[in-house]
């Protein structure tokens, strides 16, 4: 029989083959597993950029990622509710689509949350899918971005352009001084060369004799004609000048006070919108528009503890006034001290101060003007009277309120009476009478003295 050499050998080496290529199979599938886990895991997470959306429109009213609000801060909302209360994902999406129904079922940590913030139920999103909710979950645990340092940088890109612009109109100036000084030494070094050469060749230079000269102000006071006109033209330019100042008194045309809390009409009516009469709200029933209540502004600054700035980023002509993002977020906080507003635990606190506004737009006494009329029933828009208010960043008055400027406006605007029968038979008669289809206000009674002064 023959021997066979190295079984033993043989048998040994594929044992340990075998048990090294098991060993590398179970961490394949073991390295395959932890693949998709985490492919999972991230398709899970959602999308953070289309969180911040999702955030921004239905749950920024109400919560903030770092601090409390109406509702509770939200960073990392998911791994605290995970870790802390023992809850899931799935727990999450019932609350979020259906919050009251959670509250009524008996639900623990709902009922828990629903009490602590002063049983204020949460807004319930129904239409929010599951991905949605997911994207929003993945936007709260996302790291806060690092602070861009931009605005010494904002501000170091827009410094240069105004220190050159100063730096070169003072050169510039100063190089007209410097060019007319050198043409008035020309000319006496060049009067003065002249009169040399003139005696070096024997011509005598004879000065003007100044006892012969009769003075300028004795030969105007001889000359009686240029004396009366003088005179004339004195007498009429001072009646000029002073018709055109007294004129002016009592007329406020582009004052521009400055309030104790600044009031940016740019940012609230430009930049979102926001109808002039919502604050104002008064200009549709009252003859006063009104100074809004505190209360008015806190219905959003309950939520806007600061401001983020324009998505377009600051102009240079808000950085060289100052207006930066600190600057309006001092002001919300001067809002908040004025109304005894608590951020911490988002309540009042009963210790107001009242704010003494300055008022701009003032008509004197006897002017009777009433906003209704204008605004509900003539449809006149607020800036016919108060210009261009979306883009003004200090409010100030832009018509001059006169009795002309009034009067100038009733001869040209047309009486809307579409729809409105209370003129229609006395616009159907004055339309007859005048011979016009349309009505200007002074022809339905707007220069009557009495419409205004009483």
């Amino acid at each position: 029989m023959k021997k066979v050499l190295y079984r033993n050998q043989f048998s040994k080496v594929l044992g340990f083959s075998l048990v090294v290529f098991l060993f590398f199979s179970n961490s394949m599938i073991a390295q395959e597993e932890a693949v998709v886990e985490a492919e999972a895991v991230e398709e899970s997470s959602g999308d953070a950029a289309a969180g911040k959306s999702l955030f921004n429109q239905n749950c920024a009213a109400c919560h903030a990622l770092n601090r409390k609000m109406t509702g509770p801060a939200l960073a990392n909302v998911e791994t605290r509710l995970y870790e802390d209360e023992g809850l899931d994902k799935e727990w999450l999406y019932r609350w979020i689509k259906n919050s009251p129904g959670m509250i009524k079922s008996g639900d623990a940590y709902a009922n828990k949350i629903y009490a602590e913030y002063n049983q204020a139920a949460m807004t319930a999103f129904p239409t929010l899918s599951n991905a949605d909710i997911d994207n929003i979950l993945a936007y709260t645990a996302a790291p806060p971005p690092a602070p861009a340092g931009p605005a010494a940088g904002e501000v170091a890109s827009i410094t240069p352009a105004n220190v050159n612009s100063g730096i070169s109109n003072e050169l510039i100036l100063g190089a007209l001084v410097l060019v007319f000084g050198l043409l008035v030494v020309m000319l006496f070094l060049v009067n003065k060369t002249l009169t040399r050469i003139a005696e070096a060749n024997g011509i005598t230079v004879e000065k003007e004799n100044a006892e012969k000269r009769t003075p300028i102000w004795k030969a105007f006071a001889q000359n009686q004609f240029l004396v009366l006109v003088t005179v004339v033209f004195l007498l009429l330019g001072s009646a000029y000048f002073a018709y055109g100042w007294m004129m002016q008194v009592g007329v406020d045309q582009g004052y521009a006070p400055i309030q104790p809390i600044h009031y940016s009409h740019k940012i609230h009516a430009g930049d979102n919108k926001i109808e002039c009469k919502y604050c104002h709200s008064s200009a549709r029933v009252s003859k006063h528009s009104g100074i809004p209540a505190m209360n008015v502004c806190m219905n959003c600054h309950k939520s806007i503890y600061e401001y983020k700035g324009n998505p377009e980023g600051p102009t240079q002509e808000d950085l060289a006034n100052g207006y930066t993002n600190e600057f309006y977020t001092k002001e919300i906080k001067k809002l908040y001290k004025a109304v005894g507003w608590d951020e911490e635990n988002q309540k009042y606190t009963g210790e107001s101060q009242p704010i003494e506004w300055v008022r701009i737009h003032n008509l004197p006494d006897f002017a009777y003007f009433n906003h209704s009329q204008h605004v509900s029933v003539a449809g006149v828009e607020c800036q016919t009277c108060h210009g261009p208010v979306e883009e003004m960043e200090i409010m100030y008055q832009y018509s001059p309120l006169t009795m002309g400027w009034c009067i100038n406006c009733h001869r040209e605007t047309n009486v809307k009476v579409e729809g409105n029968e209370y003129y229609e038979k006395i616009h159907a008669e004055l339309s007859k009478k005048y011979g016009v289809e349309n009505l200007t206000a002074a022809q339905m009674g707007g220069l009557e003295c009495g419409k205004c002064h009483y």
